[in-house]
């Protein structure tokens, strides 16, 4: 009979399963000496490899070299260690079948009850910028297969892959013996680690495959950089207590090798909600698209306001967000803050008279971090040390997942941009050109921005037509649009919009052109006797 086909009334239930005997072989070695001690204390045999059982060993605990199971030495460089089928016999014999229970007899295999196993480093070996030679040395063979194989056979095996079980772990060991559920739990995790392991390694394949055929090919019009499998791989990082509303679950999942929002330290406030990570992340992408002191302040993945420090500011970032803040206050009441540069004391004593949800920097002096944290409700987030936005973005839709490059500001030229109408704008005009310009970028289409002094004024955002956008931008500036400057994430369809924005008295705009009425466009630009730029490109934002 076939042991997949077997009948369920040949199993023996095995819910506790004792430990008399454990493989150990890790290469993060974070409480292992206190496994061990602990293992041995119980009376378990701790079979072992390499380095593991020499750091048990000098530990002064007994261990059982693997060798000396398989009667095999370590060899190849230690590329061959445990692939033998004393380990893998002892490993996968389910002995709920007196079948199996038999065949190890007879072999002369004793199985094993508990396995610990982490796998080589190799994220953090290409982490480090390590050659091509060390990164392929620290892809591993026999961890995934001793992992896959106790997985497997959870109901006779415990699998342990993180040293965060240990402890759980030990206290089932003194207990009497491992549970069934507890094995269950424990072969979900290992495989899931194993999933992630692989997928770090098809991402490092694939990426390395992707550079030197871009190399040699030297052509982006094949999208080559695009992999032909993609694979997400995150781990539950937290359950969150809802998701954009409150009848819908929601959890966070955090990449094992991302900077972003996700690996980003709370310092302080209640725990964040979907909708807060949601806007932390659409204000850390508008404030990090500026070199200079930047802040962005976001509501409902809109901004409210943006704006950068002026040039001779003593405190940069609280100037920066003192403008921001000027461009909308009754829409920043509630809303969520970010800052490419630390938060200083200036700015968080003008913070903390506003209702805010959650402010996100890469730190906060100690003064401002005090006064912040005396507002019970408001979210103190740190990003990591690392952040870097990242250079692809992934959106789900339904069945699928839709890949692009980011949309960034790398290389950007005013140079290349095309004056149509007026006279060529002054230093100034054209810095307000250009910061309306990036700012507009983080504004849903259709989007219309109107800025002056390297702040934004007025915002016109999430629009089904450009002219509702022009008059949305222009009634929020108020008076504020007369002198302001322009900037349209795409062409103007219709001279209408632009005319909204020249009624209002915008001093210069910049567009990309490339509407089939571009020449109306821009007679209405030249019968203002506004100045208007044509940037060649688009920024649309969905």
């Amino acid at each position: 009979m076939s042991v997949h086909a077997a009948d369920p009334a040949l199993y023996r239930d095995r819910d506790v399963v004792p430990v008399r005997r454990a493989l150990v072989s890790v290469s993060d070695k974070s409480g292992l000496l206190e496994l061990a001690g602990a293992l041995a204390e119980s009376g378990v045999e701790i079979v072992s490899t390499g380095s593991t059982a020499q750091t048990i060993r000098d530990a002064g605990f007994a261990v059982t070299d693997v060798s000396s199971v398989t009667g095999f030495p370590e060899s190849l460089d230690g590329r061959v260690k445990t692939l033998h089928p004393s380990v893998h016999a002892g490993l996968l014999a389910d002995l709920r079948l007196e079948s199996h229970e038999q065949q190890l007899a007879e072999l002369g295999i004793e199985a094993f009850e508990l396995v610990v196993v982490n796998l080589y480093p190799f994220v953090e070996t290409v982490a480090s910028g390590a050659d091509t030679a060390t990164v392929v040395e620290n892809v591993d063979i026999g961890g995934p297969a001793m992992v896959r194989a106790s997985a497997k056979n959870h109901p006779n095996v415990a699998i342990v892959v993180s040293p965060s079980s240990y402890a759980e772990v030990v206290e089932a060991v003194r207990a009497g013996g491992t549970t069934l559920e507890l094995r269950k739990r424990l072969a979900a995790q290992a495989f899931a680690h194993t999933a992630a392991y692989d997928t770090a390694v098809a991402a490092y394949f694939a990426s390395d495959v992707v550079a030197s055929g871009a190399a040699a090919a030297a052509d982006r019009e094949a999208r080559a950089d695009f992999p032909e499998h993609l694979t997400v791989d995150a781990g539950l990082a937290a359950t969150l207590r809802y998701g954009e509303n409150a009848h819908q679950g929601a959890a966070l999942y955090r990449s094992e090798h991302g900077t972003g929002i996700a690996q980003a330290t709370q310092l302080h406030g209640k725990e964040m909600s979907y909708n807060n990570y949601v806007d932390a992340d659409a204000a850390v992408r508008a404030a990090y698209d500026f070199a200079e002191p930047a802040v962005a302040i976001i509501k409902h993945a809109n901004p409210c306001g943006i704006a950068v420090a002026p040039t001779d500011a003593a405190d940069p970032i609280a100037s920066a967000h003192a403008a921001a803040h000027a461009c909308d206050p009754l829409s920043a009441f509630g809303g969520v803050i970010a800052a490419n540069r630390p938060v200083t004391l200036g700015m968080a004593e003008t913070v903390a008279d506003i209702f805010t949800e959650v402010v996100v920097a890469p730190a906060f002096e100690p003064e401002a971090l005090e006064v912040l944290s005396r507002k019970k409700n408001i979210r103190l987030v740190q990003l990591p040390a690392d952040f870097a936005l990242a250079p692809q973005e992934v959106k789900q839709v339904s069945g699928g997942f839709l890949v692009q490059d980011a949309d960034r500001f790398d290389g950007f030229d005013q140079s290349t941009w095309t004056l149509v109408s007026g006279e060529p704008a002054d230093e100034q005009t054209l810095a307000d050109l250009a910061f309306a310009w990036k700012a507009c970028r983080a504004v849903k289409s259709n989007a219309i921005l109107l800025a002056n002094a390297g702040a934004s004024v007025g915002v016109g955002m999430g629009q089904v037509n450009r002219v509702d956008s022009c008059h949305l931008a222009v009634d929020r500036a108020g008076d504020r649009a007369a002198g302001s400057v322009a900037a349209s994430d795409a062409f103007f369809p219709f001279a209408d919009g632009l005319q909204v924005l020249l009624d209002a008295g915008v001093r210069a705009v910049a567009q990309p052109g490339g509407s089939m009425r571009d020449d109306e466009v821009i007679a209405a630009a030249k019968a203002a006797g506004v100045t208007m730029y044509l940037t060649g490109e688009r920024h649309f934002f969905h």
